[in-house]
C-alpha cells in the first residue's frame, strides 16, 4: 500500500458520459502526477450519489464516507484537492470534513478550487480566449457559470469583467450575473452568433436543460428567439488537460506550502 492517499472531491453528476471524460478524466491525471499515490474520489451532492445508485448501481462515496475508508486502509498522509471552481458552500463542505478527522493522518493537506487567486482569473481568462477565438465580427462566446447563494458568487462576476472586450462572456444560472444582463450586454454589442458552452467541471444537467435544451426557457432557445445564432457545446471544462493541471499545481502549491511550514 502507498503511503499516500489523495482524495478528489467534486459536486459530481448523473450524466456517466461526461463523468467519465471529466472528473475520471482528472482523477486519470492526477494519478499520472503522483504514480505511488493512491487516488479516491467523492462526490459532495447527496441528491447526485442517491440518483447514480439507483440508476446505475453504482455507489459513489461521500466526503465523510471516502475519508473514513482512507484512515481504515491504513493511510497516514491525506491529501485533498477541491474539484469545485469556486471556494462556495460545497468547498465549505470539504472542509468541514476534512477538520473532522485531520488528527487520524500524519499530514493533511487541502488544495484551493479552480478560481482562488488573482493568477487563477488570469489564467482561467487566457484559457477560455485560447479554446474558442473570437476572430469574427457580429460573434462571440456565452459561458454557463453555475452560480452560488454564497458570498462567492461575486466569483463570476469577476470572471465576466475580465473577459470584457474579449468577446466572451460568462452568466450564472443560479445567481449573478444572470442571463438576462449577458443578453442585453449581447444585443448592446451586437452579437449575432455565439458559442454556448458550460462554465462547469462538468457537462450535467444545467448544460443539458438549462442551457441546450428545446425548452423555451433554456438559454439556447432565448437566444434564437433573440434572433442569435448558437452553436452549443457540451463539454465540461474538466475535459481540458489545461484545467485538470490547475488542479494538480493548487494541490502541489498546498503540498510546498506546508513543507515550508514544518
Amino acid at each position: 500500500m502507498t503511503k499516500t492517499a489523495i482524495l478528489l472531491v467534486s459536486f459530481g453528476t448523473t450524466y456517466p458520459q461526461t463523468r467519465h471524460t471529466t472528473i475520471d478524466a482528472t482523477a486519470a491525471a492526477f494519478q499520472r502526477a503522483y504514480p505511488q499515490a493512491t487516488i479516491f474520489q467523492a462526490f459532495t451532492s447527496s441528491i447526485v450519489r442517491q440518483r447514480i445508485a439507483a440508476n446505475e448501481g453504482v455507489t459513489i462515496d461521500s466526503p465523510q464516507t471516502a475519508l473514513h475508508k482512507i484512515h481504515t486502509q491504513g493511510f497516514t498522509t491525506l491529501w485533498v484537492q477541491s474539484l469545485h471552481l469556486i471556494a462556495g458552500i460545497e468547498f465549505a463542505q470539504v472542509q468541514t470534513a476534512v477538520a473532522a478527522c485531520r488528527d487520524q493522518f500524519d499530514q493533511v493537506i487541502v488544495g484551493q478550487p479552480l478560481l482562488t487567486t488573482e493568477a487563477d482569473f488570469k489564467q482561467a481568462t487566457q484559457f477560455l480566449q485560447e479554446l474558442h477565438p473570437v476572430t469574427q465580427p457580429h460573434t462571440g462566446v456565452l459561458w454557463m457559470g453555475h452560480g452560488t447563494a454564497h458570498q462567492t458568487f461575486a466569483t463570476y462576476a469577476c470572471l465576466d469583467h475580465m473577459l470584457m472586450g474579449t468577446g466572451h462572456y460568462l452568466g450564472a444560472v443560479e445567481s449573478y450575473p444572470d442571463f438576462a444582463l449577458e443578453l442585453r450586454r449581447l444585443k448592446r454589442d451586437d452579437v449575432r452568433a455565439v458559442t454556448l458552452q458550460p462554465f462547469m467541471l462538468v457537462a450535467g444537467n444545467h448544460a443539458h436543460h438549462d442551457m441546450a435544451s428545446a425548452e423555451k426557457t433554456s438559454w439556447q432557445q432565448q437566444l434564437k428567439a433573440a434572433g442569435i445564432g448558437v452553436t452549443p457545446v457540451l463539454t465540461g471544462l474538466g475535459a481540458y488537460p489545461t484545467i485538470q493541471q490547475v488542479f494538480i499545481t493548487h494541490l502541489a502549491q498546498a503540498v510546498k506550502g506546508s513543507d515550508t511550514h514544518d
